[in-house]
């Protein structure tokens, strides 16, 4: 019989467990931990044999192996694998030691090594290489971030389509300490908001931040000097920390993350395969569940000991402090000043110094303000109105000393006109010429005029008493002023009733009397009674 040759001993063990102690063959296989197959062979082998337990535990190990394969055992020629494919093959998405011994060993069938000699093959291999340099992190050293591969998907309660979304992973260099979070697609908001809800996680800033070198982070890549986006340079200027891209095509520059995702991956996405999600919120309530999970989980390699314990020992207490304020992404853009000393932003002019007039300036946009550079200095800042386009934001310290006089004199001539009609007037006056939305020959200004134009038809009172209810209904315009003088509603009561206006005296009008005194028209009493 030829087969796999057991040591002596284990043989010795099968025949007193058998023979001595008498039992079955599936107790024997359970006991050693070999197969019921083995056990009976091995049986069978000392029964041909001609020995008992006894006589066999009496012979030397090397008379005993002589008795039970007396000849030499036959040789398999097996096929070596291609043990540099295997490496190279090992580096693509997904491919595991035991996918490639599955290919290999379908390929060459009887004549393949088993997967443990195949994997054996490979790291005695990989071994004669050459050393391999382990990266030690410090504890708050570096953050490593990116996408994972595979995606979750949120389904349209209404169409049932499937939306797949993006998984933003971030790992800690010293302590594996791990945040997970879905976002809506691989964009600059969404990039940099899942910063900064991954650092407000951690609770403090790292020293550097390594992402892959994806269009969100990097404006230009390049192996050893890439541009970073501008939007993810000021995060990393507002949390005071080093923005390094990896190496493009580097994985070991950032191989934290990359275990990172394949950990998010099986612990979190594969947990998720058979739930269903309708809306990003429901699927992040949900992955921060099984975050918790995995950060408390026990790390076998380092002795049981948890990410997140790790990570309160060893990390946590060398991040520096968050800033007072989240960071608020912001986009940049690069405009022109127009010779009125605004630039066009998103349908809207905003104002700068007269001096830029011709220059470009850098235009940083968040979703309150409107910050305007120049060589990287700050020379002007408004509140964002995109809800007013194509009209102005001004400030008047940004225009030249002419601009300044012609408005500041034609200003304090309809303001003091203004403040001779009544309070009503001039606040409605203060509104329609306020600076922040107007320069020099605007809409509202000449509205201004318009207004006061109104009194070479009609009295003081009455347009004070119009800029009245303009300013209660917030119409501040000329029009809402001069169609209420117009149609006399500033005569009205405050209720909408006009005036009762005397009565109309004329032959052709009888009036209320002439009814009342006709006694043909007064109903009797007892005709209705009839009636009825």
């Amino acid at each position: 019989m030829a087969g796999k040759r057991l040591p002596m001993r284990k043989i010795l063990e099968i025949l007193r467990l058998r023979w001595v102690l008498g039992l079955t063959v599936r107790d024997t296989a359970q006991a050693l931990h070999v197969s019921t197959g083995v056990v009976s062979s091995t049986t069978d082998r000392v029964a041909a044999a001609g020995l008992t337990y006894e006589t066999a535990s009496e012979l030397p190990y090397e008379e005993l192996e002589a008795r039970l394969y007396p000849g030499p055992m036959p040789r398999r020629e097996f096929i070596e694998p291609d043990l540099a494919w295997i490496h190279r093959e090992l580096r693509r998405t997904g491919v595991t030691l035991e996918l490639l011994h599955q290919e290999y060993a379908a390929e060459h069938g009887k004549r393949a090594l088993g997967y443990a000699a195949f994997c054996r093959r490979y790291q005695r291999w990989r071994k004669k290489r050459g050393p391999v340099l382990r990266k030690h992190y410090r504890g708050g050293e570096v953050l490593f971030v990116d996408f994972s591969g595979k995606r979750p998907v949120i389904i349209d309660p209404t169409t049932g389509d499937a939306t797949p979304v993006e998984l933003f992973v971030a790992v800690m260099g010293a302590s594996n300490f791990t945040y997970v979070e879905a976002v809506p697609s691989q964009r600059v908001p969404d990039w940099i908001g899942a910063h900064v809800r991954a650092l407000e996680y951690l609770g403090g800033v790292p020293q550097t931040v390594v992402p892959d070198q994806l269009r969100s982070a990097v404006s230009k890549p390049h192996r050893i000097e890439p541009g970073l986006q501008r939007t993810y340079e000021d995060l990393g200027r507002h949390y005071e920390t080093a923005i390094i891209p990896a190496r493009p095509r580097k994985p070991k520059d950032k191989a934290k993350v990359e275990a990172g995702v394949l950990v998010a991956q099986r612990w979190i996405l594969a947990r998720l395969r058979n739930e269903v999600f309708f809306s990003l919120e429901a699927l992040n309530e949900r992955i921060a569940e099984l975050l918790e999970d995995l950060n408390d989980r026990p790390m076998k390699h380092l002795g049981g000991i948890s990410r997140r314990q790790l990570f309160e020992r060893v990390d946590q207490p060398e991040l520096r402090s968050l800033p007072g304020r989240a960071y608020e992404p912001a986009e940049w853009e690069v405009a022109k000043v127009h010779e009125d000393y605004h630039v066009a932003i998103r349908e809207h002019w905003y104002s700068v110094p007269f001096e830029l007039i011709g220059h470009e300036v850098d235009v940083r946009l968040t979703t309150r303000m409107v910050e305007i550079y120049r060589h990287g200095r700050r020379v002007a800042a408004h509140a964002r109105s995109d809800h007013e386009r194509f009209r102005p934001t001004t400030d008047p310290r940004h225009r030249p000393p002419n601009h300044k006089v012609l408005f500041d004199s034609n200003r304090d001539q309809l303001m003091q006109w203004a403040r001779d009609v009544g309070p009503a007037a001039t606040e409605l006056m203060e509104r329609l010429l306020d600076p922040q939305h107007n320069f020099a020959g605007s809409t509202r200004r000449r509205s201004g005029y318009g207004v006061r134009r109104l009194a070479d038809k009609y009295e003081l009172g009455r347009i004070e008493e119009a800029c009245r209810r303009v300013l209660a209904f917030d119409r501040v315009s000329y029009k809402s002023v001069e169609r209420i003088l117009r149609l006399g509603l500033d005569r009205e009561d405050d209720n909408g009733d006009r005036p009762s206006a005397p009565p109309i005296a004329h032959d052709q009008v009888r009036g209320a009397s002439y009814f009342a005194d006709d006694d043909d028209l007064t109903p009797d009493p007892e005709e209705e009674s009839d009636a009825a």
